[in-house]
């Protein structure tokens, strides 16, 4: 009997060259390491290739914090379990930025939070890619951080452009959270297509040593 097929919703920004994702930090350079049109004169004809090359910094786009990042003996991105990253019972909470920029503890109580993916939906994605993408955005408050800590949740994702208020230096959310090992995906989108639940969340890092954040490919699962 055929098992019953999956829904599969990207839940990722797309990054080009000269992609701006925080401001301050520099946009990734993306071009050809070698082209089609100069491999032509490495193999026989009508056989070409492209190698790509891309030089960026590890926070672009949608991309996966982990302890390193903030913890100088945190786990890096070689140390963590595929299990962390992959196929996490999830539940996306409805926060609209037009109400709030600042989620609570208030804001997460009524929800099953223990061992699930808790991606917070603000609709701050709109702005992706443009002047008000930066400032002023929406953000977790330090409780609710605790609060998420406290009932364990197994990772926490934003569709914004930072889960801490950065108004200030302060980080108080990277601090409880990665501190805790829960980890973060900052800067994602679609969120507004999920179910409230019966989802499941992944966002997979390649395995590299000494790096705390990078890239992913965010995606939900539903059973159709």
């Amino acid at each position: 009997m055929r098992s019953a097929e999956n829904k599969f919703i990207d839940l990722s920004h797309t990054i080009e060259h000269g992609l701006v994702t925080y401001k301050g930090l520099p946009a990734p350079i993306i071009c050809d390491y070698l082209s089609r049109e100069n491999s032509k004169q490495i193999y026989e004809a009508g056989t070409s290739f492209q190698i790509g090359k891309i030089e960026m910094v590890t926070n672009t786009g949608t991309y996966i914090d982990c302890p390193f990042h903030r913890f100088e003996n945190g786990k890096d991105l070689s140390e963590v379990g595929l299990e962390c990253f992959t196929d996490l019972d999830a539940i996306v909470i409805s926060v609209p930025f037009s109400e709030t920029l600042a989620i609570t503890e208030k804001h997460l109580l009524k929800y099953e939070i223990k061992n699930r993916a808790v991606l917070i939906h603000t609709g701050w994605d709109k702005h992706w890619n443009t002047v008000n993408y930066y400032d002023n955005h929406p953000y977790l408050t330090k409780e609710a951080a605790e609060y998420l800590r406290d009932k364990r949740a197994k990772l926490v994702g934003i569709d914004s452009h930072n889960i801490d208020c950065t108004t200030g230096n302060a980080r108080p959310v990277h601090t409880t959270l990665l501190g805790a090992e829960i980890l973060i995906v900052e800067h994602l989108c679609n969120l507004q297509l999920l179910p409230k639940n019966v989802f499941t969340f992944s966002a997979v890092p390649p395995k590299i040593k000494g790096a705390g954040t990078f890239p992913v490919r965010a995606m939900a699962k539903i059973k159709m």
